[in-house]
């Protein structure tokens, strides 16, 4: 007699997600994204964290090049498609959750410095990092910049740039959100930020491949 009720308050919820997500019957034939630029809307648009992330790439003792990953991406952006120079951006990227495919070597970037010196790398307690954009130059053919800014990792704050390619648009069928894509490059030297632990026997400079989606609230 006790289970009915139990089932009954998990029946309501199911019920909500069940309509909330479409069928197989009802998916379009076609991605709700493409690329055309006459779809992008102005306003404020936020980062969507779960599909939205950065890969690093650094060089192994000359032999070979490493991979990492920084997930669940925050912030903004504002952006008027008749006016780009005016665009806005800022992102955060949060440092303590970086993963590689090797345990030891992630345990090793957020691993504490012996006897209380400071850490190899980032550290237990490492603070999100955070890019806020200065300029945007437009590309040429309106679907690219060149992004501008100051990054702020390890408590230390330089200038950085990217550029950035627009990669789609349109009305995400899940959750209805206008949304706009990007891929986007850059290059940083972790030895500016005081992460020059084995350097230059790791490489120095390390490349990000970015990828990231704004969904506009």
């Amino acid at each position: 007699m006790k289970a009915f009720p139990r089932a009954a308050k998990l029946a309501l919820p199911l019920a909500l997600v069940a309509l909330a997500v479409p069928s197989f019957s009802q998916l379009p034939s076609t991605p709700p994204g493409a690329l055309d630029k006459s779809r992008v809307t102005a306003g404020t648009y936020s980062v969507d964290a779960t599909h939205s992330m950065i890969a690093w790439r650094v060089n192994h003792l000359g032999f070979n090049d490493y991979f990492g990953l920084f997930g669940q991406l925050g912030g903004s952006m504002t952006l008027d498609p008749a006016n780009l120079a005016a665009t806005k951006l800022t992102a955060t990227i949060p440092v303590s959750k970086v993963v590689t495919v090797d345990q030891a070597l992630t345990g090793h970037l957020l691993k504490p410095g012996a006897d209380g010196a400071k850490p190899d790398f980032f550290g237990p307690n490492a603070a999100d990092a955070v890019f806020v954009s200065t300029k945007v130059i437009p590309g040429a053919d309106g679907a690219s910049a060149t992004v501008e800014g100051n990054l702020t990792l390890n408590g230390i704050t330089k200038p950085a740039t990217f550029t950035a390619q627009f990669s789609g648009a349109g009305v995400n069928f899940f959750n209805k959100a206008n949304t706009i894509g990007f891929h986007g490059q850059s290059k940083i030297k972790r030895t500016d930020f005081g992460l020059g632990f084995f350097a230059p026997l790791v490489g120095d400079e390390v490349k990000l491949d970015i990828t990231i989606a704004f969904e506009k609230k």
